[in-house]
């Protein structure tokens, strides 16, 4: 079980949902607003959910130095 699950237990069987979710968008269409917004989306501990160790270095060294400027239009 994940850290944000509640842990109760039923006697039916398993079921699947599928949740839809606006998370917003970068406020303007350019790599500096997408940074910011990737950043602030992938810094979230129930987005990600591994080691803050083994993720900054990921998201700082590989993620936020090459995907804004291929995201942005």
């Amino acid at each position: 079980m994940t850290a944000y699950q509640l842990g109760v237990a039923t006697d039916q069987g398993d079921k699947t949902g599928v949740l839809l979710v606006n998370l917003g968008t970068p406020n303007r269409p350019d790599a500096g607003a997408v940074r910011s917004f990737l950043s602030e989306f992938l810094h979230d501990r129930r987005v990600i959910e591994l080691s803050r160790w083994v993720w900054c270095p990921i998201l700082h060294g590989v993620i936020l130095r090459l995907r804004p400027k291929r995201s942005a239009a």
